[in-house]
């Protein structure tokens, strides 16, 4: 990123009036920025690149060649209303990838937090809300209205259903069907997609060892290697005293699932079968 805060726009880019650019902004050829776009200090916009609708950028966002923001979503239901796509801070999205504005089906917006890499030719449709420090392999497609907490790793070719939950520092090995949430904590591989064991790598990097390791690991280990019905291993875990944040927060994504259509708590809610969080359900959870 360049130092300087000396707003440069290439001349051959074309930068609708009424756009509001940050300083130390670079805008490259063949870009276009919407007369509605926000871009905030100090982003690249690489050539060839597309900020439409209403869509703002924070700081230090890097947007690579023919990424497209703020596109018209695919959904049969949207007329042209007025819906958003907002990202945070230092992201970094790569060649190709998509994220198309809201439908009016939830909060008209869709919604990318901070420090996230989008790897080459990744969809993310309207309506998603990803957290922070997210990671997202090539050619990865997310549907509408997913949910992904802080700390995710989704690998390349990934196919994510739409209304899915994606927990906090789980991690999805290449080419998943991810048809139902994904518990925090976990991996998750294969088509259709199933836990395959507990991110132990992702786990340490976030600071969870020692007895908050450990307890973790039990955890994984009463839920899917005993013999005891998925009912059973809950309450013998919200039995627990202490019950660690990490186990807390495996417990209640376990059972917010299990309240959920099809496995999918956030359509659950939206079919009106399941009642929301009173903290929140539409939220990525930050811990």
């Amino acid at each position: 990123m360049s130092s300087s805060l000396t707003t440069r726009i290439h001349p051959q880019a074309i930068v609708e009036p009424g756009a509001e650019i940050g300083v130390g902004v670079e805008i490259g050829p063949y870009c276009i920025i919407s007369a509605t776009a926000q871009i905030g200090d100090r982003c690249q916009i690489l050539g060839g690149s597309q900020i439409l609708g209403h869509t703002t950028l924070g700081p230090e966002n890097e947007i690579h060649g023919g990424a497209i923001l703020g596109g018209t979503p695919q959904d049969r239901t949207y007329h042209g209303e007025d819906t958003r796509v907002v990202i945070g801070a230092r992201n970094k999205i790569r060649e190709n990838v998509t994220i198309h504005r809201a439908t009016t089906k939830e909060e008209r917006v869709t919604r990318i937090g901070d420090d996230n890499l989008i790897m080459g030719g990744t969809h993310i449709a309207h309506d998603c809300k990803l957290g922070n420090q997210i990671t997202i392999g090539n050619n990865s497609l997310l549907a509408g209205h997913v949910l992904v907490e802080d700390g995710v790793t989704i690998s390349g070719g990934t196919g994510i259903h739409h209304w899915c939950s994606i927990g906090r520092l789980a991690m999805i090995g290449a080419l998943c069907r991810v048809a139902m949430d994904v518990p925090p904590f976990l991996v998750c591989e294969g088509r259709p997609g199933r836990v395959r064991g507990l991110n132990l790598v992702g786990l340490r990097r976030n600071g969870v060892d020692g007895a908050g390791l450990e307890a973790v690991r039990d955890a994984y280990k009463i839920l899917f290697h005993t013999s005891e019905t998925r009912e059973a291993a809950l309450l013998k875990l919200e039995a627990s005293d202490p019950m660690t944040p990490e186990v807390q927060h495996l417990v209640r994504y376990l059972r917010r699932s299990d309240q959920g259509y099809r496995g999918r708590y956030l359509e659950g809610v939206y079919r009106g079968k399941v009642k929301p969080d009173a903290d929140g359900d539409q939220e990525p959870q930050v811990f």
